[in-house]
């Protein structure tokens, strides 16, 4: 069994000083997850979301719906 490491990137819309996340979507054909980390501390700890919840959270953003009530 092999290991793949995670390619994480940050969104290029994210030039905001540093309140940033950083995903690996790499992870998505292998696992079906997408972690998703602070920018700010890569050694931290990792959200680890299944790529369905992913994609239904990034198309509400795109949407604007995100915490729409």
């Amino acid at each position: 069994m092999t290991t793949e490491a995670p390619h994480w990137f940050t969104s290029s819309y994210s030039d905001n000083g540093g309140a940033c996340i950083e995903a690996a979507t790499n992870l998505v054909p292998s696992r079906g997850v997408v972690p998703v980390r602070d920018s700010k501390d890569p050694h931290g700890p990792a959200l680890i979301f299944r790529s369905a919840a992913f994609a239904s959270f990034t198309a509400s953003i795109k949407a604007g719906t995100v915490g729409a009530v």
